[in-house]
């Protein structure tokens, strides 16, 4: 487990009591001309916004969390992934921009690839995560900041523009989650699915081309869990590109274009979401379908 210190630098849009951002980022360059990563492959990704693994592989010690998998994410397509706890479900997700670096594998994350195996600087880090916005089970927001200054504060120190104009985007942001009255207010003075919408957000206002979401409503009862989901189903409507680990059984059916079922570290099955929850074909799916739906 990473301290929040470290974390800060890996990602960021995870907000934690203390910052500090690289001063020579953002890049010269625009992201669609940024150069290969150490250990890219030269093969173009397939369409800019998508996410491709291949053959990834993570160990903690001698435990072996993501065993071999590969997977992709078309751009505008919504991935769910579900499966038993311990399964390695966000430990996957997390290897997609690198939160955890995998041992082995290729890593596509629009249009930059590179092999998992060389090592990257925290500049090259910074650049890949550009494309890619994070929210997780807990919220991570700055507790004496207000509500604005939470979504503002990343697009300045980040992104590198005024005061003005990044917390003239964090209403508009605020606005579309349903939460512009709670700009004045501090996190503490909101709910969990407030804090919960704040963080989507955030993250949002990075501009970036994929979301990732790692279980974000399991913090939350279900009727504040609905506000969340509000939220996603709504940026799903409107293209963005989501690979998201849920417990919600609902959202990954009705919402995903493509559902993911993982256990042991590995993909058991992956296709249709309606084809999966109806007529699965594995044996350790369908007893997780059982155990969840009957519930």
């Amino acid at each position: 487990m990473i301290s929040l210190w470290t974390a800060i630098w890996i990602v960021p849009t995870l907000v934690c009591n203390r910052i500090q951002f690289d001063p020579d980022f953002p890049p010269e360059v625009p992201v669609s001309e940024t150069k290969h990563l150490p250990g890219q492959t030269d093969r173009p990704s397939e369409s800019a916004g998508a996410v491709r693994l291949t053959s990834l592989v993570k160990r903690f010690g001698d435990h072996v969390v993501v065993n071999d998998v590969s997977m992709d994410v078309a751009a505008g397509e919504v991935v769910a992934i579900i499966g038993p706890s311990g399964a390695g479900k966000s430990t996957l997700l997390r290897c997609i921009n690198l939160l955890e670096r995998p041992d082995s594998g290729i890593v596509d994350v629009a249009g930059i690839q590179f092999d998992a195996a060389t090592p990257v600087s925290g500049k090259d880090l910074a650049r890949l995560r550009r494309h890619v916005g994070m929210v997780f089970q807990s919220f991570n927001l700055f507790p004496h900041l207000t509500v604005l200054r939470n979504v503002a504060l990343p697009q300045e120190r980040v992104l590198g523009i005024s005061r003005t104009e990044a917390e003239e985007k964090a209403i508009r942001l605020l606005d579309r989650v349903g939460l512009k009255d709670k700009a004045k207010q501090y996190p503490g003075r909101c709910s969990g699915g407030q804090q919960q919408r704040i963080a989507i957000a955030r993250a949002l206002a990075l501009g970036p081309q994929i979301m990732l979401f790692d279980e974000p409503t399991s913090a939350l009862d279900p009727e504040l869990g609905l506000e969340v989901l509000a939220v996603m189903r709504e940026l799903a409507a409107e293209g963005m590109t989501m690979a998201v680990v849920t417990h919600e059984m609902h959202f990954a059916r009705d919402v995903s274009d493509h559902l993911v079922v993982m256990a042991d570290g590995a993909i058991l099955e992956e296709g249709d979401p309606d084809r999966i929850f109806t007529d699965p074909e594995q044996p350790r799916t369908r007893q997780f379908l059982r155990a969840v739906l009957d519930r």
